[in-house]
C-alpha cells in the first residue's frame, strides 16, 4: 500500500502571509490550521487558506521539496502560487462546506493543482 505525502501553502488572504509546511494528511492537516487547533504561526497570524499543494509518494523528496521552497524568496513563491492558481481561491473550501470560513473564500468550480515537479536546481517557476 502506497502512502502521499503533500506539501503545501497556506495564505492569510490574497498575497498575503505565507505558510510551508509537509504532511502524511493534507485533509487532517488543513483541519488543524484552520480550527486554530495547534499554537503557533499559522493560528497567530490567520494563515487557513490553501492555495498550493503538491503531492509525492516518498516522503524524503516531499521533506526535501518543502525545504527548497521554504528558501525561495517571495517573488519565486508568488509566480508558483499564481501560475496554478491566479485568484489564490481556497482549494480546501469544498472539504469543509460546513464552515464559515468558507462562506467568505468559496474554491473555484473544479480547481486542482497536481504534483509539481522543480528542477533539482530550485530554479523558480516560468512566469506566465
Amino acid at each position: 500500500m502506497s502512502h502521499s505525502y503533500a506539501v503545501y501553502i497556506l495564505a492569510s488572504g490574497t498575497n498575503g502571509t505565507l505558510y510551508i509546511g509537509v504532511t502524511g494528511d493534507l485533509e487532517r492537516r488543513v483541519a488543524e490550521h484552520r480550527d486554530g487547533a495547534v499554537p503557533g504561526f499559522t493560528r497567530r497570524y490567520g494563515v487557513k487558506r490553501l492555495i498550493h499543494y503538491e503531492q509525492f509518494g516518498d516522503v524524503n523528496e516531499a521533506i526535501a521539496r518543502e525545504k527548497q521552497l521554504k528558501k525561495w524568496n517571495r517573488a519565486w513563491k508568488l509566480n508558483l502560487i499564481e501560475r496554478d492558481n491566479p485568484h489564490w481561491d481556497d482549494l480546501a473550501a469544498a472539504w469543509f462546506a460546513a464552515s464559515p470560513f468558507n462562506a467568505v473564500i468559496p474554491a473555484k468550480a473544479g480547481t486542482h493543482i497536481g504534483a509539481t515537479r522543480m528542477p533539482a536546481s530550485g530554479s523558480p517557476p516560468p512566469r506566465g
